[in-house]
């Protein structure tokens, strides 16, 4: 009986680790999707470097309790699935919308976004928004523009003189 409990003691602790050191955390209801479209979503999941897994909501509680997330337990009811990312703030919760948006059944509850809770529409906010990637690109273009502009510019002026050479 003492080596159940220990072990219910040790998983209570790997979820409070997850949701200590991972940049985003996000609690789905996955009732209604068949095993294809689970094994899918875990393959899109795991290939982005994402941990899911379904934990019992009593051993959640606990650890979001520990975890001082408290906020998250009127969403602990029925089936659930937390989706952790230790690296990419954006990624879970984009994949999870995306892949919500073509199967009904899948339903984003809430999550954590850096140690703070945060709600179905601001986890939505954040799926729109472009990846790591997609906002360096954007940066480096915003800080070519001006460099950009000015050899445009250079270069008017240039064919002009020789228009006025000639």
């Amino acid at each position: 009986m003492s080596n159940v409990i220990e072990q219910k003691k040790q998983v209570v602790e790997e979820i409070t680790e997850k949701f200590r050191q991972s940049q985003t955390s996000v609690l789905v209801d996955y009732r209604g999707l068949d095993v294809a479209e689970v094994t899918q979503l875990r393959k899109e999941l795991r290939e982005a470097g994402i941990d899911f897994k379904v934990y019992k909501n009593t051993m959640t509680r606990r650890a979001v309790e520990s975890a001082e997330l408290t906020e998250l337990n009127d969403l602990l009811t029925g089936p659930n699935a937390l989706a952790f990312s230790n690296d990419d703030v954006v990624a879970p919760a984009k994949i999870l919308n995306n892949f919500a948006k073509e199967h009904d059944a899948l339903e984003i509850k809430g999550g954590v976004i850096e140690g703070k809770v945060a709600t179905v529409d601001q986890l939505k906010e954040l799926a729109n928004l472009p990846n790591y990637e997609g906002m360096v690109s954007m940066l480096l273009s915003v800080l070519q523009a001006p460099v950009r502009n000015f050899a445009y510019a250079a270069k008017a002026v240039s064919e002009q003189k020789e228009e006025q050479g000639e």
